[in-house]
């Protein structure tokens, strides 16, 4: 990408990390910065607007744009398909706007494929209670819920390694900060490796710690 355009974000991290606060605030405070529409062929809820929370597609769009290459990435879920359309983030970027993707590991590394050019990030916990704590504390999902979420970070904590930038959400400002840091300047990307993915093995043992005290 040369300076005119707009930079690919990709934030990925466990569930629970705060991601979604993190990036809306990211964008409240910086112009130049916009989230990704996903593609979805899932049925439009009241209130909805296309191009807005999505882009709403049939079943048959969604495959023949699969087969023509027009997802930077895509996954199927409960028997509908989301993605990330290609010309939707490209034109954005030519721009000069800043495109942030919030999506999970599988897709993250399709997209780091495709763009080998893109901020890869990935945000943990300051420790493994915090995000069980995060977790409990929206007082949204069940039990059950709440461990296959642990369950999927431990899984998960195997595939950070894979992103450019690791870093510990416990404060949101200075969260942003880093990141908005790293837009500015992705050469120091290697330094939030460097300093963080060191966590990432402490933060899993922990976890499976948790999870087998939680099915005891």
């Amino acid at each position: 990408m040369n300076e005119t355009k707009g930079k690919l974000i990709v934030i990925s991290g466990f569930s629970g990390v705060g991601k979604g606060t993190v990036i809306r605030r990211l964008m409240e405070k910086y112009d130049g910065f916009a989230f990704s529409v996903s593609g979805t062929t899932r049925y439009r809820r009241e209130g909805e607007t296309d191009g807005v929370e999505y882009f709403f597609m049939t079943k048959e769009e969604f495959e023949a744009g699969i087969a023509a290459g027009r997802f930077l990435e895509y996954a199927r879920y409960s028997d509908n398909y989301y993605g990330t359309p290609a010309d939707y983030v490209f034109g954005k970027l030519e721009q000069g706007i800043h495109i942030i993707l919030d999506i999970e590991v599988q897709g993250a590394l399709q997209v780091r494929d495709k763009c080998p050019e893109a901020l890869m990030i990935f945000l943990i916990p300051p420790d493994a209670q915090t995000l069980v704590n995060r977790l409990t504390g929206r007082g949204s999902e069940t039990e059950e819920q709440i461990t296959m979420r642990l369950t999927q970070a431990v899984r998960e904590a195997d595939t950070a390694p894979e992103y450019k930038a690791i870093i510990v959400n416990d404060d949101l400002e200075r969260t942003v900060e880093e990141i908005y840091s790293l837009v500015q300047n992705p050469e120091g990307m290697k330094k939030f490796y460097d300093a963080n993915a060191g966590k990432i093995s402490g933060i899993k043992q922990d976890l499976m710690e948790i999870l087998r005290t939680r099915e005891a």
